[in-house]
């Protein structure tokens, strides 16, 4: 599986059991990228989607279902379990540091940092897409 999270600096994805941020632009280009392929996730991320936005298939055990060519959103759980099953990791990052109590578990020194790119979104700036590889 392809997996996918939204970080800040610190590698935080949820505070107080939300997400620390939010953006648009990112939402379009994270369903341009995925194409044709499945994208999974659970209730809670498909909730920033707008209804009519295709491919997106919901499910509270999505990272345990997805196969090996999909792509997973993961915003508030732990992704650590799920690490064997990964081919490549793609982080967005926020460039800034915001409160956290859930953080993103893979330890990215085991992956190599294959591309990064940074876009001008809607609600920040800059962000960096970070693409990792085994």
């Amino acid at each position: 599986m392809i997996l996918i999270a939204c970080v800040d600096d610190n590698l935080g994805m949820l505070f107080n059991s939300r997400r620390q941020s939010m953006d648009r632009i990112l939402r379009a280009r994270l369903l341009k990228l995925c194409g044709t392929h499945k994208l999974w996730m659970n209730a809670y991320s498909r909730g920033q989607f707008d209804k009519t936005a295709e491919g997106i298939t919901v499910d509270e055990d999505f990272m345990a279902k997805a196969g090996s060519d999909d792509y997973c959103f993961a915003e508030n759980i732990s992704v650590k379990p799920y690490e064997k099953e990964v081919q490549k990791i793609i982080l967005y990052r926020w460039n800034r540091v915001y409160p956290a109590d859930l953080y993103f578990d893979i330890d990215l020194k085991n992956w190599h940092l294959k591309e990064s790119n940074d876009f001008a979104g809607s609600s920040h700036d800059k962000i960096t897409e970070e693409v990792y590889v085994k």
